[in-house]
Parts: C-alpha cells; structure tokens; sequence
C-alpha cells in the first residue's frame, strides 16, 4: 500500500510537470527579453508547487549574477564553484540537496531555505549561461523526479536565448 501511494504521489507530480511544460510553452514571447519569459516561468514554477524560492542566475564572466526569481530576498552574485549554485555551474551538473545544512559551502542566502535543487541551464553550444536555483524550506523536498522535469525546461529557454 504504502509503495502504491508514493508511486501514485510520483505519478501526480510527473502529470504536473508536463502541465507546467505545456504552460511555459504556450507563455513563452519571443518579442520579450529573456529575463521577462524567465520572471514568468519562476512565478509558474513557485506558484504550481508553492515552493519557497525559485529563480534564475545568469552567467556573467567569473560570476552568478541574480535575475528573474520569485520569493524573499536572495543572494545577488554568487562567485563559480561557491555553495550549491557556484559548484552546479562549475561541474555543469544538476544537484539535489536534501539538507543544505549538510552541503559543504552552502550559502545561506535566507536561512528558512533547508532542501534546494539547482539546474544548469545551457545553451545551444552547451555552455552553462543560466542556473535555475529552487528552494524549499522543507528537508528533503526534491528528487530525481524533480530533477528530471526541471531539466526539460532547459528545451524550451534555449529557445528564447
């Protein structure tokens, strides 16, 4: 019983995920600056799973530069390889951090963050030129369910960028 509920759990946050997907799609303007389209799609994500914090940080030179999010203040520049969205972008690999507090370098931007998952966002050459960073203020919040669908969203910002 108990594996039917989480597979059924699973199964209605897969089926959200390809509503959200659907939705980022169709709000997608290409006549918009990308930090627009990406202010949307952090308010769609934040909204659909009340999650914490959600948000974008753009590539600048040796930096994470803070852009579109939604949610309480963040941190604004985020050197490479430092916390969680640092180390993302210099590995250019997804993490899912169940504690932060039991990620070596975690910054606390705001301490009511306690499980983050970070995704890299890459562009047609497969450089890194964005990190999408989602907090939750909940330990243990996010999984390769998770990471898997915030991954697709990387197809379609590559088309606005």
């Amino acid at each position: 019983m108990g594996l039917f509920l989480l597979n059924s759990i699973e199964m209605n946050k897969s089926n959200l995920y390809k509503k959200i997907l659907s939705d980022i799609e169709n709000i997608l303007d290409f006549s918009v600056p990308t930090f627009t389209n990406l202010g949307n799609i952090s308010a769609l994500l934040k909204s659909h799973f009340n999650w914490f914090w959600v948000g974008f940080y753009k590539v600048e030179r040796d930096f994470l530069i803070l852009n579109a999010f939604q949610g309480p203040v963040a941190c604004v520049k985020i050197k490479k390889g430092k916390g969680v969205c640092g180390k993302s972008w210099e590995e250019n690999k997804s993490i899912v951090v169940k504690d932060v507090d039991l990620f070596d370098g975690h910054i606390a931007c705001n301490e009511a963050s306690k499980s983050e998952i970070v995704i890299p966002i890459r562009d047609k050459k497969g450089e890194v030129v964005y990190i999408l960073d989602v907090d939750h203020d909940k330990i243990n919040a996010f999984d390769e369910v998770d990471e898997k669908n915030l991954s697709l969203i990387n197809d379609l910002i590559i088309k606005i960028i």
